[in-house]
């Protein structure tokens, strides 16, 4: 062939390899497969024997065969893909140009790399990337122009920053990704700098700070945006991820279903699909929408077995046969054919490396034997179950209690079953008491909440008021038993935590996908190791409070009274400590009062505008009222002998924390507090201040009237006054620690999936209730206005958690806000009314009551934690 022909022949083969990385780049990987092939059949057309025409001949094959290689392995694995880089290799070899030689060797070194990584073999990953950086400084060294190398350079960055994340090296991702977001930004390759934004967010993420990799992933998503670019899908899935992570399983399942439909035109073949839809299938169930989980369970599975994922396909099976389980037990009909596919999954799942999946399985099937009345074959089907090993998670162990427990209910022993609950409530405080932060202690709740029912149910059933006191306060909002540490900074206790949790994670997943596994443990142990030298154990919470007895609460209540609200099924009660007594007082049904809460609260809602017409204000009026007396004939009143006119420490149970209890008619101008558990009123009463600052700040959009800082602050001799760009988030935050009292005018958000990431808006952006109970010195005592910031996500374990109550868990000893909306006009004359009152000596719970007594319908402030700060 002449070598004219064979020259056009090289230069469409080039031409194709173009459109082929244009195309994986966007992620369109069937295309890219098949232009790829196209051009790689193009190049072996041809078999040059001119220098200058095999010369370019050589570099055209070793870049398609390179990029092929990559390609390849998206569908058919990194072994695959690694195959095909042998041949890569042994040709760059013949490249005459040391430059461009250097050049090919950064890129297949590169591509050598990523697929290592892939096939989890990390170090050896992290050793062809640092060969891939060697011969890509090289070219920089020669005097080849910065601008071409900046870009491979980057990419190399980043993708040995994941390698090192996953090694738990965390300092080193971190110094790649800053070195990588530096070169792009100084070089003009803003893309390159929103990637590595990227993968910045996904180690914050790792090391489990999940509102720092929110951040991330909104910088770059405004970074492609300014572009004018399309976001990428995996920077959306990363979010999804994220959001999943804080519990945030509506916003996740947004997140995912905008994704999705894009990934299934583009993507059908490939692993992430499948993945996402595993995550939509998880979200579903969590937010309790079954058909939608059983259907993208189904789908993930079967995409699962198309890429050969042992791990990915029993964790999707997983899934549909909880959402199976879920309907079963709930209905109360059990299918005879349900355990057994069952138990079925569980025997065919291979061992060791399975042994989870199936022992979930197995007291799947046990709950449902249980249910269906047959014990001889629950407790069959229980002993194959192995005893729980130091390394069980702590989900596992709380099944298997709640199976053994249920299967002793269903055979009549009351007290084994007890005794059940109570081992497994004393495994979860262990669990509970290595956790370091506030999400993570309230996320332990989840794994007793099945449990700590069962406890309730059995008790009340006895009917001894000290003894469900007792249960009550072990198995509700124990967030609040730890003790807040201050002066906690440990940079380098930090780091080894962060590196800790990255192997947990690079260790889940190598078992995941079927890796060794040997070399992570290993050096897991190691951080571990180091970790507790340092002092593990020094995290932003400490030694857990012991449980409040009953004599403890009656010497410090005095001449309050004590109600404690608790549900089991339909039935409310409320236990009472007044006195030396405690009583039981059953209260009807508990969903009654349910819906006369949420009803209330949407009445004081409507009726929270400053200029509603006046007969739309009289007939909202007369239905808040009505749900009030309802409220109050049902939750007060029966209990007027018991506590008399005695001021109030109130335990609400479930929806009952959105009472404004102060706009009940028994209670109105009444001093109450709410707290979440006696455990927690205790210690807020207990703890000791030094005086401290008044902190009054107003943030940005706010009315005019409910921005009157100004005005609050004459009501003090002296009080530090923040607004306007003096209200930013690090300021404020400067200013809160040790502040007597603190008075937030902002606007606020209550995010219901996981109230932690509620958030007051201040001049530069978003202050979290994460950030707030990191605080060395809380302020004593906190007022939210201008928000409804006192409502919380009701967790299992009746754990409220939302800004208000971070605030208390961090050591705060009051909190005042509303439950619902408040006008503008009413919530500035509330605070004008609460701060004067204050200023003049007046207790928190005095204050407010006087306060809310004013207008009761359009003051629904609380007073949280102590009334005493």
């Amino acid at each position: 062939m002449p070598s004219r022909d064979e020259a056009r022949i090289i230069r469409e083969a080039r031409e194709v390899h173009r459109s082929g990385v244009v195309a994986t780049c966007s992620g369109r990987h069937r295309e890219a497969l098949r232009l790829l092939r196209r051009a790689r059949a193009l190049v072996d057309s041809v078999d040059p024997v001119d220098p200058d025409v095999r010369g370019e001949w050589l570099v055209v094959r070793i870049r398609v065969s390179s990029t092929l290689a990559a390609v390849t392995a998206e569908a058919a694995g990194p072994a695959a893909g690694l195959a095909r880089l042998v041949e890569v290799r042994e040709m760059i070899d013949d490249v005459v140009d040391p430059l461009l030689r250097a050049e090919l060797w950064g890129s297949v070194e590169h591509n050598r790399g990523l697929l290592l990584l892939s096939a989890g073999l990390l170090d050896e990953g992290i050793g062809a990337l640092d060969s891939a950086l060697r011969h890509e400084q090289a070219r920089l060294a020669a005097g080849e122009p910065a601008a071409r190398l900046v870009e491979p350079i980057v990419k190399t960055l980043s993708t040995r920053s994941n390698a090192h994340g996953k090694l738990g090296l965390v300092a080193e991702a971190r110094q790649d990704l800053d070195r990588a977001v530096a070169l792009a930004t100084e070089h003009g390759l803003t893309t390159g700098a929103a990637d590595a934004r990227h993968q910045l967010g996904l180690l914050e993420l790792r090391v489990g700070d999940v509102p720092a990799a929110l951040r991330r992933f909104e910088e770059c998503e405004r970074a492609y945006r300014a572009l004018g670019l399309d976001v990428p899908l995996v920077v959306g899935l990363s979010r999804a991820q994220a959001l999943l992570t804080a519990g945030l399983a509506d916003e996740a399942g947004n997140q995912l279903d905008a994704v999705l439909p894009v990934m299934r035109a583009e993507h059908s073949t490939t692993r992430e699909l499948a993945t996402a839809e595993l995550h939509r299938a998880v979200a579903a169930f969590m937010t309790d929408d079954l058909d939608l989980a059983r259907r993208m369970a189904s789908s993930a599975r079967r995409r699962m077995r198309r890429w050969g994922c042992a791990t990915c396909v029993a964790d999707a099976t997983l899934v549909g046969l909880r959402v199976d389980t879920a309907v079963a037990l709930r209905s109360g009909r059990v299918p005879r054919s349900l355990p057994r596919r069952v138990l079925d999954f569980a025997e065919e799942l291979p061992a060791p490396r399975l042994a989870q999946q199936a022992a979930v399985a197995r007291m799947l099937a046990a709950r449902l034997e249980v249910r269906r009345g047959n014990t001889d074959a629950a407790a069959a089907i229980l002993g194959a179950v192995p005893r729980p090993g130091r390394l069980t998670p702590i989900d596992q162990r709380m099944l298997r209690r709640l199976c053994r427990a249920e299967l002793a209910v269903a055979r009549g022993r009351t007290a084994a079953a007890l005794a059940e609950i109570g081992a497994g409530l004393t495994d979860l405080e262990r669990v509970r008491d290595r956790m370091g932060g506030l999400e993570l202690l309230s996320g332990t709740a989840l794994h007793g909440r099945e449990l700590a029912e069962l406890a309730v149910h059995l008790v009340l059933d006895g009917g001894s008021a000290r003894r469900l006191f007792s249960w009550l306060e072990r198995t509700r909002a124990q967030t609040y038993r730890y003790e807040p540490l201050v002066g906690v900074d440990n940079p380098e206790l930090a780091e080894r935590i962060a590196e800790v949790r990255s192997l947990t994670q690079s260790i889940h997943q190598a078992e995941h996908e079927g890796h060794p596994t040997a070399a992570l443990r290993a050096r897991h142990a190691e951080r571990l190791r180091e970790a507790n030298r340092l002092g593990w154990h020094s995290g932003r919470w400490g030694r857990p409070r012991p449980v409040a007895a009953p004599a403890e609460v009656m010497a410090r209540l005095g001449e309050r009274a004590l109600v404690s609200y608790a549900s089991s099924e339909d039935r409310l009660v409320a236990v009472v400590v007044v006195g030396s007594a405690v009583r039981l007082a059953r209260l009807g049904s508990a969903e009654r009062a349910a819906e006369s809460a949420r009803t209330l609260n949407a009445d004081l809602n409507a009726l929270a505008p400053d200029h509603l017409p006046e007969p739309l204000v009289q007939v909202m009026a007369a239905s808040a009222r009505k749900q009030a007396d309802r409220l109050d004939a049902q939750l007060v009143q029966p209990l007027a002998e018991l506590v008399g006119d005695r001021e109030l420490v109130i335990v609400p149970t479930g929806a009952l924390y959105a009472v404004p209890w102060g706009v009940l008619p028994t209670l109105q101008a009444r001093p109450a507090v709410v707290a979440p558990s006696a455990t927690a009123w205790l210690a807020a009463e207990r703890a000791e201040y030094r005086p401290g600052r008044t902190v009054l700040v107003r943030g940005p959009g706010l009315p005019a009237a409910v921005g009157e800082i100004d005005k609050l602050g004459a009501h003090y001799s002296t009080a530090r006054l923040m607004s306007g760009k003096g209200a930013a988030v690090s300021t404020v935050l400067r200013e809160l620690d040790g502040a007597e009292i603190a008075h937030l005018a902002a606007h606020g958000i209550h995010e219901p999936e996981n109230a932690l990431f509620s958030r007051l808006e201040l001049s530069d952006g978003p202050l979290y209730a994460h950030e707030v109970a990191g605080l060395d010195r809380p302020s004593r005592q906190v007022v939210l206005a201008a928000c409804e910031l006192a409502l919380n996500r009701i967790r299992p374990g009746d754990e409220p958690l939302g800004f208000a109550s971070a605030l208390l868990a961090g050591g705060s000893q009051t909190v005042i806000a509303p439950l619902s909306r408040v006008g503008d006009q009413a919530c500035a004359a509330a605070m004008d009314d609460y701060h004067r009152s204050l200023a003049s000596g007046a207790r928190p719970a005095e204050a407010l009551a006087d306060a809310i007594a004013v207008d009761p319908l359009r003051r629904p402030f609380v007073c949280l934690g102590s009334g005493q700060g």
